[in-house]
């Protein structure tokens, strides 16, 4: 079986640098924020291109504490809405709604499955005051249209990095184009942790200092609290892992390059459309967390994939305007067929950086070869 992501090879590829930083970790006795933490902060947000990184818990907590900060600041208040992509995981939403916000869903563009600015600009209203992009599968979706049209609105825009780090837009990289951004180091992510974790980084000190205060209960200075915060931290263990593991990150998304071209140029099977307009191309604006495609009868694919020792996994079978949870509360003004559509028909195929060439060539002959 051709494995979706193995990250016990991944972390393999890592040693010994990883046992080595585990050990100097647990020998220094010292296991919350502690000096790998600060210098996984500093040497992260050089990386971004941010004046600023807080870590924190998790991606979650990452957007979460981004717009409860701004809340506290008064640049938002409850009630205020957001547009948002509706082809997103959940957790964006989560986020927005979580401090009392409006997410307001606008559908996916059919080409690059990234929200469709067109339609973004359709879903203002005089209560529109933030837009988040989400940087899905890896590809980056911000855009000077979408930068344009936050300024001229007067409106915050937060990116969604979870899945993109390390990606390119122009000169730089996501994480670093809007007001503030969330990052999450899920094991499974293109910058991994051994367990959770997340960053918020950004150019604004206010914004990095009240994140930074929210995320520590709520206090500044010990045993005084300003604000009703939260317990959300990056644990030294898991800021050591990713301090080893940072510096190859550029290679590796260059590796999912290499693999993604391929896919594109080679993949030739009529059921299966590929997403990306870049035939045979694969740019710097996209570290491709995951390779979607888009199969009909999406199920049966998948299950004869599997049958034949291809793993693959779906993202995500129910989008959020359709869960139980959002059913009945989320405004949904307007139709929205591409991001439905998605969700019937996508499905990620194996891509990363342990990969080897024997295997990307097997995926792609077994997908040619499946009717």
């Amino acid at each position: 079986m051709i494995p979706f992501l193995d990250l016990k090879k991944i972390n393999e590829s890592f040693q010994p640098s990883l046992d080595a930083a585990m050990l100097r970790t647990i020998n220094s006795g010292w296991y919350l924020l502690g000096n790998e933490v600060k210098g996984f902060e500093k040497e992260y947000a050089e990386y971004i291109g941010s004046r600023h990184c807080v870590s924190c818990a998790n991606g979650l907590d990452a957007l979460t504490l981004i717009f409860r900060s701004y809340i506290e600041l008064g640049r938002l208040r409850p009630g205020d809405e957001v547009i948002v992509p509706a082809n997103t995981y959940i957790a964006t939403l989560l986020a927005i709604s979580e401090c009392g916000l409006i997410p307001v869903v606008v559908d996916a563009d059919p080409v690059t499955l990234q929200i469709d600015s067109e339609k973004m600009k359709a879903a203002l209203t005089p209560k529109t005051k933030a837009v988040a992009i989400v940087h899905l599968y890896g590809r980056n979706a911000y855009s000077e249209e979408i930068a344009r049209f936050c300024k001229e609105g007067n409106l915050l825009l937060v990116e969604d990095n979870a899945q993109a780090a390390g990606c390119r837009y122009g000169m730089h990289l996501t994480g670093s184009l809007g007001d503030a951004a969330g990052h999450s180091f899920y094991p499974g992510k293109n910058l991994g942790a051994l367990g959770d974790g997340g960053a918020v980084t950004t150019d604004d000190s206010e914004l990095a200092r009240m994140v930074r205060i929210l995320a520590f209960y709520g206090s500044e200075k010990k045993y005084v609290f300003d604000y009703c915060g939260r317990n959300s931290r990056l644990d030294e263990i898991q800021a050591a892992a990713l301090r080893v593991k940072l510096p190859r990150l550029d290679k590796d998304n260059d590796r999912r390059r290499e693999i993604a071209r391929y896919y594109q140029q080679n993949i030739r099977n009529p059921r299966v459309t590929l997403p990306y307009p870049e035939e045979g191309k694969a740019g710097s604006d996209n570290v491709f967390h995951l390779f979607p495609i888009l199969v009909a009868d999406r199920d049966s694919f998948q299950a004869a994939l599997t049958e034949k020792g291809i793993q693959t996994l779906i993202h995500y079978p129910i989008p959020p305007h359709l869960q139980k949870c959002y059913r009945e509360t989320l405004p949904v003004r307007f139709p929205l067929p591409v991001t439905e559509d998605i969700a019937l028909r996508e499905l990620s195929i194996p891509i990363s950086p342990v990969m080897t060439d024997e295997e990307v060539e097997e995926v792609v002959r077994v997908i040619n070869l499946t009717h």
